[in-house]
């Protein structure tokens, strides 16, 4: 081989071992290293008291329980939110009658649709409302002293284990760095014992933590609280 064809070998080789590295490179790596549009992790507070075993359709012979009615808008919701999102799950009801408990299922996680609604699936309504604990635990699991975060609050009812939600909105306001929790109120309007007062302090919950404060009566209106509560301000903005 000549002098010329040797160095035009070593400078085809050259420029070879510079584009196989590119050639083998994995293709979603740039997808997966683009930052989320969601900045921010949430926490579901999802309701499973006993007055979720409720049926939709009083006076009925169709018997749907008010939980089955969350649980549908909700598998509706995820899967698209949680592709931007991470998301975490705290619940509270179940268990013995009279009771009041409040369980951590899992922290912000992403991709976590599926595993939110085998959770969310396999609750049997049971127990009272101890929904300021579950907030003040879900607030905890995001850090909220430290770094922004969202919180979104399911309830069917009043607190019933002797707390004000108002009075841990003021505590998490002066505390956050930047929490928002957003309360959706289901199927409050028709509950007797849910007196105005009761409303009022759990509104106060979601103004103190500038979220909103959402009523919903059927599963259309669930899933279009969900959306807003859930969804990142720019991919719900693009969204039909």
């Amino acid at each position: 081989m000549s002098s010329t064809s040797c160095a035009q070998a070593l400078k085809l080789a050259a420029a070879a071992a510079l584009v196989a590295p590119l050639a083998l490179a994995d293709p979603t790596r740039a997808a997966d290293s683009t930052p989320s549009p969601c900045s921010e992790d949430a926490m579901i507070v999802f309701d499973a008291s006993g007055s979720m075993a409720g049926n939709v359709s009083q006076g009925i012979a169709t018997i749907k329980p008010r939980i089955d009615e969350a649980r549908h808008a909700l598998a509706t919701v995820l899967p698209r939110v949680t592709r931007y999102r991470r998301v975490g799950l705290v619940t509270y009801g179940p268990g013995a009658y009279n009771q009041c408990n409040v369980q951590l299922k899992f922290e912000p996680t992403p991709n976590a649709a599926e595993r939110i609604m085998r959770e969310v699936n396999s609750l049997t309504p049971a127990g009272r409302t101890p929904l300021t604990s579950a907030v003040e635990e879900a607030a905890d699991v995001l850090d909220y002293r430290n770094k922004p975060g969202v919180i979104v609050l399911l309830t069917d009812g009043e607190e019933t284990c002797g707390r004000s939600p108002c009075d841990l909105g003021k505590q998490l306001h002066a505390a956050a760095a930047g929490l928002t929790v957003h309360v959706i109120s289901y199927r409050t309007e028709n509950y007797s014992w849910v007196g105005e007062s009761s409303v009022l302090d759990t509104k106060c919950l979601a103004e103190e933590n500038n979220g909103f404060y959402i009523m919903a009566y059927n599963y259309r209106e669930l899933v279009e609280a969900f959306e807003k509560a859930l969804d990142c301000p720019m991919i719900a903005a693009r969204t039909p």
